[in-house]
């Protein structure tokens, strides 16, 4: 077909494929060995006439990303060798928006329209985008067609903004859609475990290309902090976003009876929703067991079924399948975060459309995970933790820093102890501090 096309043409022809790395094993194979035959035969003629003069394979990732999927040990590119050795050196990345690029993107709208958007728009856009180029258009976009159904009069404001993010990401648009299903990859999500648990560093099995993949995704973003290089979401709505998507099916599992039952139109009891996630969580964390033995003995008959096949109809594409899908499933249910996730899933369940905001805060080396729920105007700052990350004192310290950037006077530090050899009745406890004037409850789970 292009060799066609460029023959049916006066001029040379470029081509971009987009959505390029959607391609996987055999159909990944054949793509790349058609482009590699295209550019021998192009490269033994005078001119470009059977062949385009230049390629883009447009996507999330590299390509040099694509070789551990057309690689596998017995497969080969044939005679034509690698088509990776015509790749350009050096792969073009569209890179976020600054803030000024911002102010110059939304001005051109307001040269064309008269349309304003004040100084608390152009803050709350970059809070919720940090400049990535979608985000940037898609809310502007939201509010001035959807929100001011193209009312060029009306000036747009930081609060629009703000509901426009909230908007989409209840709406789930397909750039949402496509890029959270990134997280279904056991790569991706070994990654992305530690980050929300904020652990110090990342363990053993993830290398520095899992952590880059994740960062050339635009999933996370490296910062520094105290010196030490961090990785973090890349920005409030794809924070928002992991969280929501990785908890969906949490979020199932628990009764609707605890749905708004802690508020009472003006305030939020804190106190009695955390009690009764004491007590869920002691009983979901059984669940858990039991649901991991399941998968044990499932993911045994899966082998056990593999094993029976004749080993020559048992294919490196077969294999390499089977392993992702099995490290998926074991890593989906016992991962570093899990805790962290049941608790985001309950109060997202039992907060949900109630509560103003619940904004968190999770980064690799960060030693913890942050809350802040927002409710009638009333801020509940809560920390969780997991037990031997560092010391009592060194968490309270934390959490009163936090309560401070909350502009809160009584905080929740939740202490998740993963110790299994312990008695549930010495892991569930309830704490109350007193300390400058400020009241902290620690919650054992």
């Amino acid at each position: 077909m292009l060799s066609d096309m460029c023959m049916a043409l006066d001029r040379d022809l470029v081509v971009f494929f987009d959505e390029a790395d959607c391609l996987q094993e055999s159909p990944l194979i054949k793509f790349l060995g058609q482009v590699r035959d295209g550019y021998l035969e192009r490269s033994q003629l005078s001119s470009c006439a059977k062949f385009p003069r230049a390629m883009a394979l447009v996507g999330m990732r590299d390509i040099r990303d694509y070789l551990t999927k057309v690689r596998p040990e017995n497969a080969s590119q044939g005679p034509g060798g690698s088509p990776f050795n015509v790749k350009s050196l050096k792969p073009l990345t569209l890179t976020d928006f600054t803030r000024g690029e911002i102010i110059a993107l939304y001005g051109q709208h307001t040269g064309e329209t008269g349309q304003v958007f004040d100084y608390g728009a152009i803050d709350r856009a970059w809070y919720w985008s940090e400049g990535q180029p979608w985000l940037v258009n898609a809310l502007a976009n939201y509010v001035i067609y959807e929100q001011f159904k193209s009312d060029y009069s009306k000036t747009v404001t930081g609060a629009d903004i703000d509901l426009a993010a909230r908007s989409l990401i209840l709406i789930n648009p397909t750039h949402y859609d496509s890029l959270m299903e990134r997280l279904r990859e056991p790569r991706v999500r070994r990654v992305m475990d530690a980050v929300i648990a904020g652990e110090k560093r990342f363990p053993r099995g993830v290398s520095s290309d899992d952590k880059g993949y994740v960062i050339d995704l635009g999933l996370l973003k490296a910062q520094i902090v105290n010196g030490i290089t961090s990785l973090r979401p890349s920005n409030a709505t794809y924070r928002e976003l992991i969280i929501r998507f990785l908890t969906r099916d949490i979020q199932d599992d628990i009764p609707e009876e605890f749905q708004n039952k802690w508020m009472d139109g003006t305030s939020l009891d804190m106190d009695s929703l955390l009690k009764a996630f004491q007590l869920y969580w002691r009983e979901n964390s059984k669940a858990q067991a039991t649901k991991i033995k399941t998968i044990n003995s499932d993911v045994k008959d899966l082998a056990d079924n593999l094993l029976k096949v004749q080993e020559s109809k048992v294919t490196n594409e077969i294999r390499a399948e089977f392993i992702e899908k099995v490290n998926y499933l074991i890593t989906d249910i016992s991962g570093e975060a899990y805790a962290h996730l049941v608790l985001f899933a309950f109060l997202q369940r039992v907060l949900n459309g109630g509560a103003d905001v619940i904004q968190r805060e999770y980064a690799l080396g960060l030693t913890r995970a942050d809350i802040c729920v927002s409710y009638k105007g009333i801020r509940y700052p809560l920390e969780l933790k997991i037990k031997g990350a560092m010391t009592r004192e060194q968490s309270i310290k934390q959490i009163l820093g936090y309560m401070d950037t909350c502009g809160s006077s009584v905080g929740w530090l939740i202490v998740f102890d993963k110790d299994t050899k312990k008695l549930w009745e010495e892991k569930i406890f309830w704490e109350t501090k007193e300390l400058d004037g400020k009241i902290i409850h620690v919650v054992g789970c």
